[in-house]
């Protein structure tokens, strides 16, 4: 598994075009497993800040209940509409529950939340980085794809 700051170090064009994007969206869409094994989709808000991509929530969600059973997930940036849509990203990994002190002043100080504030926090270890755009002539769908230790593959369907 591996951080985004690993994504940028590798391939940093490749992580500006992530970023942007997960930037360009507040909601995004994360896939968790329920306890019976089918899968849930919630709307939720995520940062990558300090080399890492971080959820944060309310407390007794259960989507986090989810993570914490399984903590296999997806997360996906959410979608322009056709005539203005540019790419979108992917990443799936694990979940790994924030508790410590350390951890949340981490992430209060990459992104200015305060560190005793009232929220469970996640930070994810990253298992594959997907980013689907166009062309530049706008006539294939392009699919940019990083896993670590695979590096960045790139496959053009028309």
């Amino acid at each position: 598994m591996a951080s985004f700051a690993d994504v940028e170090t590798e391939e940093p064009e490749f992580a500006v075009r992530v970023r942007a994007a997960f930037d360009a969206h507040r909601h995004k869409i994360l896939a968790t497993l329920r306890a019976d094994g089918a899968p849930r989709v919630s709307g939720i808000e995520a940062a990558i800040a300090g080399g890492e991509l971080w959820l944060a929530g309310m407390p007794r969600s259960v989507k986090f209940a989810d993570l914490r059973r399984d903590p296999r997930m997806a997360l996906h940036s959410g979608s322009d509409e056709p005539d203005g849509w540019s790419a979108d990203a992917k990443v799936s990994g694990q979940a790994v529950e924030v508790v410590d002190v350390a951890g949340r002043a981490r992430f209060a100080a990459a992104t200015g939340t305060p560190a005793d504030g009232d929220y469970e926090l996640f930070r994810i270890d990253l298992d594959q980085v997907v980013l689907t755009g166009l062309n530049a002539e706008r006539s294939a769908l392009v699919i940019a794809s990083w896993r670590p230790g695979r590096g960045l593959t790139r496959v053009e369907r028309t």
